[in-house]
């Protein structure tokens, strides 16, 4: 790969690999080699801008997990070495809760949570990224339901006019990577099933998925098959029923040895207007950051159908979206 370290083979084993050096070989200090001096890190809680501050985020969560393992389950990418790469990596962590710190006092809880991200990297750096955490997943395991985990952060964060206010598009800052990744049909159908089920037309779910698929949704989610996938959908789109839906990035892939796939990262931009997900209406403007990713694939001669979905958005960031417009007692 031009303009990469050569130890690095393809664009995967540098993402896992620089991943893996980072947290788990407390390479921390070869963020300064790995990361561009002003990275723009976007994640639903908030929009951090250079490297310092992703080193110090980094150091605070191994201080309060310091096992914490990041293992690679996906690298779903696009772009070349001498354009630039964008990938969509998706991570199962593993850690203890063994220190103080964001998530409260320590519990010693075994946890485990999906983690997607998409970064830009040319040169042997990245300089941009977008990263989703199932915070859901994690403050369940720690005892809160992250309604009350939000409350609870904006509290200790100085109240409403000084805790860290989530990423929006009023928040957002303009980074290096302006692509939008390729054409590759894998990707085109996923976007174009998103697009339907935002779009209230339900049909999609039993046409497109495998009466078998497997689905990881957030909150540490597992379930199965079409009435679980509708379910989910559903719940979103009803409780923001007006917002602007956005394909903001799509990839498709089909590699040796994989099933074809594709990683789509979308957005929701409006009010929370409806039943759903979220409790009941209370016209509060939300910014719901979602990545997806999907396996497709077929038994004999049927057609392919969506037999994997892994999404994933920050519940704590949209409650806490919802918190500050309503109120801390809604």
């Amino acid at each position: 790969m031009k303009g990469f370290d050569p130890k690095f083979r393809d664009f995967p084993h540098y993402i896992i690999g620089i991943t893996k050096e980072i947290w788990e070989d407390r390479g921390i200090a070869t963020l300064h080699d790995y990361y561009a001096p002003e990275i723009v890190v976007r994640s639903p809680a908030s929009v951090v801008t250079g490297n310092a501050g992703v080193i110090a985020a980094t150091m605070a969560t191994l201080a309060e997990f310091p096992d914490r393992t990041l293992l690679g389950e996906d690298v779903i990418w696009s772009g070349d070495p001498e354009d630039g790469m964008l990938s969509s990596h998706r991570i199962f962590s593993q850690a203890t809760h063994s220190g103080d710190g964001v998530y409260g006092a320590a519990t010693g809880a075994q946890l485990g949570y999906r983690i997607l991200a998409d970064c830009h990297a040319r040169d042997n750096m990245i300089d941009d990224e977008w990263l989703i955490r199932d915070q859901g997943a994690i403050v369940r395991q720690l005892g809160w339901e992250p309604r009350d985990y939000a409350r609870d952060l904006i509290a200790r964060e100085g109240g409403p006019l000084a805790c860290v206010k989530p990423m929006t598009p009023e928040t957002d800052r303009p980074g290096p990577y302006t692509g939008r990744g390729n054409d590759n049909e894998w990707g085109q159908r996923l976007s174009d099933l998103l697009t339907r089920i935002m779009a209230a037309d339900l049909r999609a779910i039993p046409q497109v998925y495998d009466r078998a698929c497997h689905l990881e949704y957030p909150g540490g989610l597992t379930a199965h098959g079409h009435e679980a996938a509708d379910w989910f959908w559903m719940g979103l789109r009803a409780a923001f029923p007006n917002a602007v839906f956005t394909i903001e990035h799509q990839i498709g892939r089909e590699d040796p040895t994989m099933p074809p796939r594709a990683a789509v990262r979308w957005s929701l931009w409006g009010k929370h207007e409806g039943w759903g997900a979220f409790g009941a209406p209370t016209g509060a403007p939300v910014y719901v950051m979602g990545i997806t990713h999907a396996e497709f694939g077929t038994l004999g001669a049927a057609e392919p159908t969506l037999r994997r979905d892994y999404t994933l958005y920050d519940e704590t960031a949209i409650w806490k979206q919802i918190l500050l417009y309503a109120g801390p007692n809604e």
